[in-house]
């Protein structure tokens, strides 16, 4: 697929880093703060489930949609992932959009388009920044983790590791995130243990990221779908997989919120609603693009 069938994506992604030097319009909120432009984006099953249980990865994309997911990659400075997913799945969070289109997929002019820009992302190092999310330092991360094989190997960047102030970070394990060329970034904390999204997103915007794709896993996704952090998020991007995980799975299920009035028994509603909604079949998947902030 040529990245020319990509162009339902525009509406929901960051402008091209190529054509502004600017943070995007809509990077600024109500109270003319400068954030990342943050896009949302996970796979799902039809009943709204990330994996079978928690720590065990599930095959949910077609390979079409991981494609695009490399696609998605491609057009944002950084990848940040929460610390339970960097330990369940390993990842390497780099942007390998070439390795797969070369695996059998037709490669048109405009794909190779889509390709360069992978070429010259944040810091120039070819590939979009890693970021993990991991207040409490609980990532045991070693020059075998898949981020750090990646990083030495030239297939990618070294990982920022957002901790707390308070956190403990080992010597070895600071040595091994700045050997990749990876930082360890302090968050300010809420009550001693809670990082608030809007400083998290902060930390990045004073490290010059202006565009954050946010790939999971459930407990990130399902804060920043909550009241208190959905206007932070300017787009979300869903593949939807043709498949039932069942009772017992992990799902998208954020905190539910009640009317705002002064009724003792005050009805529930929705937590957030997408507008100008996509719906683009792909292989097998679907994909689910709307405007949340």
């Amino acid at each position: 697929m040529s990245s020319s069938s990509y162009e339902f994506l525009e509406p929901f992604l960051p402008p091209s880093l190529a054509s502004s030097s600017s943070p995007p319009s809509s990077c600024t909120n109500a109270t003319a703060e400068t954030l990342p432009h943050v896009t949302l984006t996970y796979a799902s099953s039809l009943d709204s489930c990330l994996s079978l249980s928690p720590g065990k990865p599930t095959k949910l994309s077609g390979p079409e949609s991981k494609i695009l997911t490399h696609y998605l990659r491609s057009r944002h400075d950084a990848i940040l992932v929460g610390v339970g997913t960097a330990v369940a799945d390993d990842p390497g969070l780099n942007c390998r959009l070439h390795e797969l289109v070369g695996q059998g997929q037709s490669q048109s002019q405009s794909q190779s388009q889509s390709q360069s820009q992978c070429q010259g992302k944040l810091v120039g190092a070819g590939h979009p920044r890693p970021v993990v999310l991991d207040p409490r330092s609980r990532w045991q991360v070693h020059r075998q983790s898949r981020v750090i094989r990646t990083a030495h190997e030239g297939a990618g960047q070294g990982p920022w590791v957002l901790c707390s102030s308070a956190a403990e970070m080992p010597e070895e394990r600071r040595a091994v995130i700045e050997q990749s060329g990876g930082r360890v970034l302090r968050l300010p904390m809420e009550g001693g243990d809670t990082a608030r999204w809007r400083d998290i997103l902060r930390v990045l915007a004073d490290q010059g990221v202006a565009s954050v794709m946010i790939e999971g896993g459930a407990t990130v996704i399902n804060e920043l779908l909550g009241p208190d952090n959905a206007r932070l998020v300017s787009s979300v991007v869903v593949t939807v997989a043709p498949v039932f995980l069942g009772q017992g799975s992990v799902s998208v299920r954020p905190p539910r919120t009640v009317a705002d009035d002064d009724d003792d028994d005050a009805s529930p509603v929705p937590v957030a609603r997408l507008r100008h909604v996509v719906w683009q079949p792909l292989g097998e998947d679907v994909i689910l693009c709307g405007r949340l902030g």
